[in-house]
Parts: structure tokens; C-alpha cells; sequence
């Protein structure tokens, strides 16, 4: 007996199983599971930077934990000289929340921290992918002073083969307020950008040859040659970029 509401189901038309499932979930049909956490990250910087202004490590790097709509992200990027002066560290926990298909609206806390005054931001902003898949973020950060600050990065990935692939790569830093502790200028203070080749041996390890441009704009100029620092250099550079 127990087996005749089964029968019954499975000799109803296919319209009439339409149906059914329509009135038990609605017109979308079973709900999307999206209740599993999940773990990824990647450093899409490992490198090393050579030229005339000296050699230098950088890294940049990400993770996030959470589902389809909402997830925790870890961020940090920073430089460190031959003399292991840790300089240009920014690192930021934000909450993410998908608003789109390929957006993601962000919140949290960013901090400056290495060798030079630390300094704390309250973060806002967005990343994904814009039209033709161009990797875009866009965030505000603001302080208790009433500084403000602006970063805009972006990237894309041209495929000249299945594993060779040609990367070009920028990121600016805006601030409201001069602040000589960081270095940091009014307006456009800094700029760092690249065009990198890398060939992935694997999808999670692929090394790469770049030539990048890192340097300082407006009256940051002035402040890095007072602390006798270059003011811009362009660079050849070796490096790794790994994702799990």
C-alpha cells in the first residue's frame, strides 16, 4: 500500500509532474543550495623586482571563506627591500555580498601596517568583473580624522594559448589629506601597474615575466625624495602566481 502514492506519481504525465513541482516550490522550482562554506585563495603577486631604483620583493595576495552570497575576505599587499624594510602594507577584512551576478558590495576595516606609522580605515566598496570579464575593485576608505582615501585596481586576461596568457595590471591610490608619516600625497598619490606573461603549468602554479612600473605622483614626489627614495621605476620582474 505503501508504494501506491510512488506508482501513482510516476504514471502521471510529464505536464502534470510540471505542475506538481511548480505548486510545491513555486515557478523557479527546488531552491539552489547554498548553505556550504568554502575556502579559496591565491596570491596573484610573488615577485621579484629588478632595476635601476634596486631590487625588490612584492606580494599580493587574497582569500575568502563563505557561499554564493556572502563571504569573508582577507586582503594584503605590501614590499620589502633588499634591507628587509617592510613598506607599502595594506591589509583589509571586509564582509562581501553578491548584489549581482558579478558584483559584490564590501565592508569592513582596512590597516596600514609595516615599517612606517599604522594607520586604520573604515572600508567600503566593490569588486567582480566588468564588461568583457575585466577584474575591477573600487573601494573608500575613510579615517576618524577625516581623511579619505580611494583605490581603483583592475586587470585582464588575454589568452594567447590555453596556458599562456598576457596580464595588464593597474592600481592607484587617491587620499584627501597629505599625510608625510606614509608618504602619501594629495589627489593621486601613488601608482603601480604592470603587464605580466605568465604560463600555467598547472591552473594553481603558474610563473610569469613582467615589466612593471611602480612610482609616486603629485606632491608625493617632493616627500619621497626628501626621505631619499625614487620617485618611479620601471622594472623587470620575475614571479609565481598560486591559487587553492
Amino acid at each position: 500500500m505503501r508504494l501506491l502514492p510512488l506508482l501513482c506519481l510516476c504514471c502521471l504525465p510529464v505536464s502534470a509532474m510540471a505542475q506538481t513541482t511548480t505548486a510545491t516550490y513555486g515557478p523557479g522550482g527546488p531552491p539552489v543550495e547554498d548553505s556550504r562554506i568554502y575556502i579559496h585563495g591565491i596570491f596573484n603577486q610573488l615577485e621579484g623586482r629588478y632595476g635601476p631604483g634596486g631590487t625588490d620583493f612584492r606580494y599580493d595576495g587574497e582569500a575568502w571563506a563563505g557561499g554564493d552570497h556572502n563571504r569573508v575576505w582577507l586582503k594584503s599587499e605590501g614590499t620589502v627591500n633588499p634591507q628587509g624594510k617592510f613598506g607599502d602594507g595594506q591589509h583589509e577584512l571586509v564582509y562581501s555580498r553578491a548584489i549581482s551576478t558579478y558584483f559584490n558590495l564590501q565592508a569592513g576595516v582596512r590597516s596600514d601596517i609595516d615599517d612606517g606609522p599604522s594607520r586604520t580605515w573604515g572600508a567600503f566598496g566593490l569588486q567582480g568583473l566588468g564588461l568583457y570579464f575585466f577584474e575591477t575593485q573600487a573601494m573608500i576608505y575613510v579615517r576618524g580624522d577625516g581623511n579619505i582615501a580611494g583605490k581603483i585596481e583592475g586587470s585582464y586576461d588575454f589568452l594567447l594559448t590555453n596556458r599562456l596568457i598576457l596580464q595588464p595590471q593597474a592600481e592607484l591610490n587617491f587620499y584627501s589629506k597629505r599625510d608625510i608619516g606614509r608618504g602619501n600625497g594629495t589627489g593621486l598619490s601613488d601608482i603601480d601597474t604592470g603587464l605580466r606573461l605568465r604560463y600555467e603549468i598547472k591552473r594553481q602554479f603558474a610563473p610569469y615575466l613582467a615589466v612593471v612600473y611602480s612610482g609616486y605622483a603629485g606632491n608625493a614626489r617632493p616627500m619621497a625624495r626628501t626621505r631619499g627614495d625614487s620617485t618611479g621605476d620601471l622594472k623587470f620582474t620575475f614571479g609565481i602566481r598560486t591559487w587553492f
